[in-house]
């Protein structure tokens, strides 16, 4: 029979419940600011440190810190920074973290972490509580500090760490004065970094009720607070209110325009009032260095306060293995200081992204020290390639250069036009720009190979025409060096050159086509002396492989042609000329000029409109096309002026047919030849129609972890993009994707129960009026079973039948348990009870006996199997197996 507590007990556990709340209110009041960053190892393996500034004599001081990786696992780790001693609480740890301040403590935690495969996951801490009083984020002291940070293991990305913030998130600020933080984030790798404001985070990672931005505290005075998407820059404009305050920002990492990761920084500033101004730094904010020169980069500060001031140096450049930044802090000096950073930079800093320096000059003012903060770019490019030179043979350039001095180089980058620019590279410029007229023909491999033949890709080059070239060095960044000297030369004109390849009239069997060049004037009599024959082949489409000969000429002034009886309708036409010496006895192929085709048109029909894209392959450059389109009197108006080959024409009505004519405008960038060269295509005609899905909306989730539901809303894009939306469909990531439900345009929402896990990707489309739908393009949000409390058992109950705690049950809001394998032991090793029910429910009852296990300690072991990642889209379940063990009180 059961006992009920006597009331020596009732009072004893409800004392000790209370001195556990209160002790747990109090000491969680510490966390200021924090961070995750992360290396890479090698292989699948990285090693992440966690950073936090918390409240130093808060008696909630961390030994150590639990890490979510992201994959399912967590793991405990320990505080690796400051010496062996005793918390605030009154316990030991090997390293107590260092005191930066009497109210500010910095601890550092670090662990290393294998993953399974490739894939993105979300590192993230979540700790109780932020410090008392931060003023906007309501109830502080109970609100926990969230933090997190993105890993992406790709190996088509290559390996990634993520920045490391040399700034500290801890700072002071004065009303009425802007106030000025930057991170200090320096990437390893060298990649691109961006910076946004995001809200701070709370409990389950989610926004904090009630959060502002500091600036919206004092709503009659509410300034600005913006953060430099480039430079990572945070100004608060003018702050009007002491105290406390925290935000929060990312910095995201970028490769070849890909998103590899990011790192949250949560941080906090303290507003006082203040009766002095702050130093001011004096620095030039952007500059370039070739790689091998040194840089000299004087910086100086002053305070009209004449204040003692300390000068220092932080960033990429003085952390580097090879040849650092040398800054010698300069000693304290009253009113004014100076110092000059000294970089002798090698070819193993060339790089896209410039280098970050990080100046700071701080005063000895009270109640509180002001600084001012300036960031220099340092690009540092590699010198130009050398020598570079040219040679004629006989429609090929034959190019020549030194092989370059930095062992870095992966290869070398040779840029063409026709006719010279004068292009010479500004200070600070590498590569060549588009406007100088150049184009990319060819990318080398290899920093030995010093030498490039130009034969047009085998098409041959045009005779009578100057060529000029750039060629630059390239780096396995994509960074270049310094644009070598312009260099040119130039084809005799002993071959006919094409001018004009023109359709004259549009048919699918009696189309026309006026075929122009114009004759050779440089002839070697005594190479030869004549007399010449052209031979016109033509092909069919942009492919000069199947060439039939149409029509021969033996007087050199023949140089018009018009072919007649060809389907211009369906298909581009081809031509090329075999110039032949015919002198009797010694007739010989002189050669064969390079292809010239017509202007042919293909246009795509959309909603309300039709793009039209130009085609050609000619030797002459293509400067615009004149669009024309048929007006109702049955004649072609010009409408417009394409500079690329590509223009859509808007505003139309969809199913009425319009019909389209362009001339192209294209030159040889030379003297000695008409311009400019007129050619037009065929007609083209074409009805636009609504093809055209609507735009995917943007989806919102909660989770009700208690329900087991996800709670779904996404934007009503019959305002913003689509009024004749008919239905929604929401699906869940797959491969296919998942239907889970479709909606009437007028349903907005859903609650959905998932039936095995709550963590996976989702995302919304809509259908239109025509049926338009596309479920390639979409907006996803993703869950993860870190969003709810993990599964966790209480470590007492009381099987007394009154009603109350009577059975042994896991803590509710647990999800995505596919199973459990627990047992439940007695001191004596002996198991009492055992289930794979997640819900367990037992009832205090021996399984080998039946009756009631008498009241005491009894010991669990319980391996708990979740669903994590997104099934549907990995082919079958992936469970992740965690194991909990802990002692149970039994109570009657």
């Amino acid at each position: 029979m059961s006992k009920p507590l006597t009331s020596l007990k009732l009072n004893t556990f409800f004392s000790l419940l209370i001195f556990l709340l209160i002790s747990t209110h109090v000491s969680a009041t510490h966390q200021r600011a924090g961070e995750i960053t992360y290396r890479h190892i090698s292989g699948l393996t990285y090693e992440v440190t966690i950073t936090t500034y918390t409240f130093a004599p808060s008696a909630a001081d961390r030994c150590e810190l639990t890490i979510n990786w992201g994959d399912g696992q967590s793991s405990v780790l320990s505080r690796t920074n400051g010496p062996p001693g005793t918390t605030p609480a009154g316990i030991f740890c090997e390293h107590t973290g260092e005191n930066i301040s009497s109210e500010i403590r910095l601890s550092i935690y670090k662990g290393i972490h294998t993953y399974a495969a490739p894939s993105n996951y979300r590192l993230w801490l979540e700790d109780p509580n932020r410090n008392l009083g931060i003023q906007n984020i309501p109830n502080s002291v109970d609100v926990p500090l969230y933090i997190e940070s993105l890993l992406v293991v790709n190996p088509f990305l290559g390996t990634n760490n993520s920045p490391i913030l040399l700034i500290p998130p801890v700072d002071n600020g004065c009303v009425g004065l802007p106030f000025l933080h930057n991170p200090g984030a320096y990437d390893p790798d060298g990649d691109s970094l961006s910076f946004r404001l995001v809200n701070c985070k709370g409990a389950g990672g989610r926004d904090i009720p009630g959060y502002k931005l500091p600036n919206e505290v004092d709503l009659q005075n509410p300034g600005t607070f913006t953060i430099n998407e480039v430079t990572g820059d945070v100004l608060w404009e003018s702050p009007v209110r002491q105290g406390e305050y925290n935000f929060a920002f990312l910095i995201e990492e970028w490769r070849n325009g890909v998103l590899i990761g990011y790192v949250t920084r949560d941080m906090q500033v303290n507003i006082i009032a203040c009766n002095n101004t702050p130093p001011e730094l004096f620095v030039t904010t952007d500059t370039c260095v070739v790689a091998g020169d040194t840089l000299r980069l004087r910086v100086r500060a002053t305070d009209a306060d004449n204040h003692k001031l300390t000068l220092t140096a932080d960033g990429g450049p003085l952390l580097l293995p090879i040849n650092p930044a040398i800054f010698n802090q300069p000693d304290d000096s009253t009113g004014q200081v100076s110092e000059t950073l000294v970089w002798a930079t090698v070819c193993a800093h060339v790089r896209k992204q410039p280098y970050q320096i990080f100046f700071k000059v701080i005063d000895n003012g009270v109640p509180v020290r002001l600084f001012d903060l300036q960031t220099t770019n340092i690009t540092v490019i590699a010198p130009p390639v050398k020598d570079p030179n040219v040679t004629p043979l006989g429609n090929n350039m034959i190019l020549n250069w030194t092989r370059h001095n930095c062992n870095e180089v992966i290869g070398y980058r040779i840029y063409r036009r026709a006719g010279s620019s004068g292009f010479i590279p500004s200070v600070c410029q590498t590569g060549v720009p588009p406007e100088s007229g150049y184009q990319l023909i060819a990318e080398t491999t290899g920093i030995t190979t010093t030498s490039f033949i130009d034969d047009n890709k085998g098409a041959g080059l045009v005779r009578g025409i100057t060529y000029c070239y750039i060629v630059t060095a390239w780096f396995e960044d994509g960074s270049e060096s310094i644009a070598s000297e312009e260099f040119c030369a130039n084809l005799k004109k002993d071959m006919p050159v094409f001018t004009n390849v023109s359709i004259n009239s549009t048919s699918a069997t009696t189309g026309s086509i006026e075929v122009i060049w114009s004759k050779p004037t440089e002839l070697d009599p005594v190479q030869t002396p004549g007399p010449y024959i052209y031979r016109l082949f033509r092909s069919q489409g942009f492919n000069n492989v199947v060439r039939e000969n149409i029509a021969e000429f033996t007087n050199l002034n023949d140089t018009i042609f018009t072919d007649n009886g060809l389907n211009t309708k369906d298909t581009a036409w081809t031509y090329t000329i075999e110039f032949i010496n015919n002198t009797p006895g010694n007739t010989f192929t002189i050669g064969f000029t390079p292809p010239a085709s017509s202007v042919f048109i293909r246009t795509t029909p959309s909603d309300k409109q039709i793009t039209l894209r130009m085609f050609s392959n000619v030797p002459w450059s293509n400067l615009g096309y004149t669009i024309y389109r048929k007006n109702e009197a049955g004649t072609f108006d010009s409408i417009a002026f394409a500079n690329t080959a590509t223009y859509t024409d808007t505003g139309l009505i969809n199913e009425q047919e319009y019909c389209y004519l362009v001339r192209s405008t294209g030159t040889y960038g030379t003297p000695g030849y008409k311009e400019p060269l007129l050619n037009f295509s065929q007609e083209k005609c074409a009805s636009p129609r609504d093809n055209v899905p609507p735009c995917p909306p943007n989806l919102l989730v909660e989770v009700e972890c208690d329900l087991n539901e996800l709670r779904f809303r996404w934007e009503d894009i019959s305002i913003s993009c689509a009024p004749d939306i008919e239905r929604y469909y929401l699906y869940r990531v797959g491969n296919p994707h998942i239907l889970i439900e479709s909606f009437n345009s007028s349903t907005l929402s859903y609650i959905y129960s998932p039936p095995q896990t709550i963590a996976g990707c989702f995302f919304v489309v809509g259908s239109d009026a025509n049926g338009n739908i596309d479920t390639a393009n979409y907006r996803q949000v993703c869950t993860s079973i870190d969003d709810c409390p993990r599964y966790r058992l209480p470590n007492v109950f009381t099987p007394n039948s009154d009603g109350y705690n009577d059975l042994f049950v896991p803590f509710p809001g647990y999800t995505s348990v596919d199973r459990i394998d627990l047992k439940i032991h007695n001191r004596w090793g002996v198991v009492v009870f055992e289930t794979k029910d997640p819900a367990i429910r037992w009832d205090g009852r021996d399984k080998n006996t039946n009756k009631p296990c008498a009241d005491g300690v009894y010991f669990y072991v319980c391996d708990v199997y979740e669903v994590s990642g997104n099934p549907e889209l990995e082919g079958d379940k992936v469970l992740i197996k965690r194991t909990i063990t802990d002692s149970l009180h039994i109570l009657r």
